[in-house]
């Protein structure tokens, strides 16, 4: 597990970038693999684990769709220049990641940053996450929040060890995930894992996290985050 809070860019890192490009798509460089991968349900119907669909040749650099409208997806085409794609990014200085919502347990904490929501619906599960944190003194509500808010792809929810003080984070593969749900006809965001620099078109670096999804439906209202938009749409 990795903690959250301290995490930092490594030269490594560096070498690995999603650039996003003005009213343009993301410009993807270092060789970062691409993979698909569906959410998968259990047997009583909430979101419970991934399953890789789709494995994409590794490419030094490649150009990902951001206005939805790629005839070419997930791959940018060129449709953004012909639809007058308005991409203005929103997010600016991250607000929301500064004052999250804080469920306090016996054994866990819970940080919920809301905005970062994309509806992947792992949280639900057994009553949710944050009842769960609430009863964390259980072991098996305590486990069962920790895979909730481990494959909650944005990071919106971010668990607390109260004895360390450390946020638990899930090892992930430095990679994007191209997020689908069959199950609800649902084409999710793109999920920027590990640890990947997300550079805005102005040049300025957004907060370096290891779970960052962005927009890939062109709808969002906090770009180039996802904001849950395409559930709608």
């Amino acid at each position: 597990m990795k903690d959250q809070s301290q995490q930092e860019e490594t030269p490594a890192d560096k070498e690995m970038r999603v650039t996003v490009t003005k009213n343009g798509p993301y410009i993807i460089s270092g060789g970062v693999p691409l993979i698909q991968q569906e959410i998968c349900n259990d047997d009583e119907g909430y979101c419970r684990n991934w399953k890789v669909t789709k494995n994409y040749p590794v490419q030094e650099t490649y150009a990902l769709c951001r206005c939805g409208h790629s005839q070419n997806k997930p791959f940018c085409d060129g449709t953004h220049s012909k639809i007058n794609f308005n991409g203005t990014e929103k997010a600016g200085s991250e607000p929301y990641l500064k004052y999250p919502l804080v469920i306090k347990g016996p054994e866990l904490d819970l940080l919920d940053y809301e905005n970062l929501c994309v509806h992947a619906r792992f949280c639900m599960r057994a009553g949710g996450i944050w009842g769960l944190t609430e009863n964390s003194d259980d072991p098996v509500a305590r486990d069962t929040a920790i895979e909730e808010a481990c494959n909650c792809p944005s990071g919106r929810l971010v668990l607390k060890d109260k004895k360390t003080g450390k946020a638990i984070e899930p090892d992930l593969e430095k990679s994007i995930v191209i997020i689908e749900y069959p199950a609800r006809g649902e084409h999710g965001p793109l999920w920027v894992r590990g640890g990947i620099p997300v550079v805005s078109s102005d040049g300025k670096p957004y907060t370096f996290r290891n779970r960052v999804t962005l927009c890939r439906c062109g709808k969002s209202m906090n770009k180039p985050f996802c904001d849950g938009s395409h559930i709608q749409h």
